[in-house]
């Protein structure tokens, strides 16, 4: 039987419940629904497992893991009522880019370090960048913030056999990953686009951070969406009342044939959590498997599931 990877989380939000509780419910059930790769070099979905976790927040820290992924204000549902404790208390993590070694003697065993915490805090990022790099372990930016792209970092994660992977996910099915299919689905049929937007809504704390901290996410989705300077991206609106779910609008204006008018609008709702779950399980098993083998720097298969790997702009 193959060994679990084991990995260590930063941010205890939404993000982590959803990954948490799915890992339980797959490993419990067998089932590969919303799978997307049912297994990555011999570990499959329910071959994770969490060693340490990292969180700020006084209602979660000192807590087991299992009982922080429900506090406030994470707000994503609860997926099973079966969920033992987990065993792993959760511990302050960095409030500034000091504390880089005590992070790192306490990531243990660790083989992976999953940065789930809030955009916005490039320092912060990079200090626990800095902690996987000092304790031997891959680092994963699920973030905006340019961690994969500082490109002395990646030649350091390079050199010690460690994988570095980011930035920014792309979530399973959001409105990046369908807004760039559409775009690159009229470019193929050749028609010519005139303008195009996205709005997008949601109701949890990493929306809401957004919404204060806009600048490297909307760089990112520039990223994912090509750069072209006739997509436009509305400011993100806070929604309490949606909760976990996120609701997007799109438009797309084209021509045809002769110049003749197409218009197209699409009303995306997801549980923006699972998405980010559905692709942060590939990318652990991705970033496990490269630190076994000793495949440092960026694994180039993983760029589908990021909106700004290496080479993006910043």
């Amino acid at each position: 039987m193959i060994e679990k990877a084991r990995v260590a989380v930063v941010g205890v939000g939404n993000n982590t419940s959803a990954l948490v509780q799915g890992i339980h419910l797959y490993r419990r059930t067998g089932h590969v629904v919303g799978v997307r790769s049912p297994e990555i070099s011999g570990l499959g979905v329910g071959d994770v497992d969490v060693v340490a976790a990292f969180a700020v927040s006084a209602g979660k820290v000192g807590r087991d893991l299992h009982e922080a992924i429900f506090a406030s204000p994470n707000n994503f549902p609860r997926l099973a009522t079966d969920l033992p404790p987990a065993g792993v208390v959760v511990q302050a993590g960095l409030t500034d880019e000091t504390g880089v070694e005590r992070i790192a003697g306490l990531l243990g065993e660790a083989e992976v370090v999953l940065y789930s915490a809030p955009s916005g805090r490039p320092g912060i990022a990079r200090a626990y960048a800095e902690a996987a790099l000092l304790a031997g372990a891959g680092f994963i930016n699920t973030t905006a913030d340019p961690v994969a792209r500082d490109r002395t970092l990646m030649e350091r994660f390079e050199a010690d056999g460690l994988p570095l992977i980011g930035d920014d996910l792309a979530s399973q099915f959001g409105t990046s990953v369908v807004h760039g299919t559409l775009l690159r689905l009229l470019a193929e049929r050749g028609l010519t686009l005139v303008s195009s937007y996205q709005v997008n809504l949601g109701g949890t704390e990493d929306i809401r951070n957004l919404v204060e901290h806009p600048g490297s996410k909307n760089q990112s989705k520039r990223n994912a969406l090509g750069g072209d300077e006739r997509v436009g991206l509305a400011p993100l609106g806070y929604l309490p009342h949606l909760g976990s779910q996120k609701v997007s609008h799109l438009n797309i204006e084209a021509l045809g044939w002769a110049g003749t008018e197409v218009s197209l609008d699409v009303k995306l709702r997801v549980h923006d959590p699972s998405g980010a779950a559905g692709v942060n399980i590939d990318l652990l098993r991705v970033a496990a498997a490269a630190r076994r083998a000793g495949r440092g720097g960026y694994p180039a298969e993983t760029a589908a599931l990021l909106k700004s790997p290496p080479g993006s702009a910043v």
